[in-house]
């Protein structure tokens, strides 16, 4: 069969003949691969920057952890693989699976389910966010955090602030549920500044935060008091695009009602990962399927791999790789 593979961390993958998978036992099945999507998760464990990164196989191992497949039936599903998904055909785990609705593309169903688990599982199990609360997603213009803006908009939130330094995408994002936009590019005194006042008239409830970095310790340092009682926040960390380590003052940690958690890989117990297969991802295909949970995709081929491992993609779009 055909697939990606990669034999060396950091390297650019290959379209090659490879192996064709084998089932090892009954909680696995195989499967035809029609749409994987091409994640910075897919490109932080092929290189080794992800936390997960396992070591690299000598004989090379097919990259990319996720997609729309057929079952031998010809049911359409959404599965997890079990050892690398960019290939005509790959091993899927049976309890990672959901039918897909009638209704949805191959490659939005690809696109979205990532962005769900990096949405969704802070929203629900690590925020548990309540009807009528006020969200702040940092870093909201990119594919997950447009995912995050509709989901938090789904679940009930009252208001919801967005930040990211795409102008354009920050207007775009108004469009899909966001009531504020506070722009990255500006000055800190100006960015604190509107984080404050923000929080002075609407206290903010949840932050769903895929940057990290300085502008988490600014958003936190927004949120230190001064001894009176404060409004209860839970800052969920799902992303790390402006650097791994932040410096906390533990005065901000003594001050304030904060809840500081994150959401990704080990995080999750078992019975959450269950309703994510069971409940969140099923609601959320059908919400697409329907025109109500809106993504935008890139499709290009698997042959073409080696030239578009490292393709730039657009702000708020997700490549999906068609098999």
């Amino acid at each position: 069969m055909k697939a990606a593979v990669m034999y060396q961390k950091g390297e650019l993958p290959q379209y090659i003949d490879f192996r064709e998978p084998e089932v090892q036992n009954n909680d696995e099945v195989l499967v035809t691969v029609k749409a994987v999507a091409l994640k910075h998760f897919d490109k932080g464990t092929a290189s080794g920057k992800h936390y997960s990164s396992d070591k690299p196989k000598e004989n090379g191992r097919v990259v990319g952890g996720d997609g729309v497949c057929l079952l031998e039936d010809g049911t359409r599903v959404y599965g997890m693989g079990v050892n690398g998904m960019l290939s005509e055909r790959a091993v899927i785990k049976k309890d990672r699976i959901v039918k897909l609705p009638a209704g949805i593309s191959d490659a939005t169903a690809a696109a979205l389910a990532n962005a769900v688990m990096g949405a969704a599982m802070g929203l629900r199990f690590k925020a548990d966010i309540q009807h009528g609360e006020v969200v702040l997603i940092n870093g909201a213009t990119g594919f997950t955090g447009r995912v995050a803006v509709q989901l938090a908009k789904h679940y009930g939130a009252k208001k919801v602030i967005v930040t990211g330094r795409n102008q354009q995408s920050l207007t775009d994002l108004m469009e899909l549920g966001a009531d504020e936009i506070i722009s990255l590019k500006q000055e800190d005194e100006q960015f604190i500044s509107q984080i404050k006042k923000v929080h002075n008239e609407s206290p903010i409830d949840i932050i769903i935060d895929y940057v990290w970095g300085h502008t988490a310790e600014m958003i936190l340092g927004c949120l230190k008091g001064n001894g009176s009682f404060t409004n209860k926040t839970r800052f969920v960390s799902v992303g790390a695009m402006s650097g791994d380590l932040i410096q906390l003052s533990a005065a901000n940690l003594r001050s304030v009602d904060l809840q500081l958690t994150g959401s990704g890989l080990g995080s999750w117990p078992k019975d959450h990962v269950r309703k994510l297969f069971s409940e969140i991802l099923p609601e959320m295909f059908q919400l697409a399927a329907d025109g109500k949970l809106k993504v935008e995709t890139i499709e290009v081929r698997l042959e073409d791999i080696t030239e578009l491992w490292n393709l730039d993609v657009p702000d708020g779009k997700r490549l999906v790789v068609t098999i």
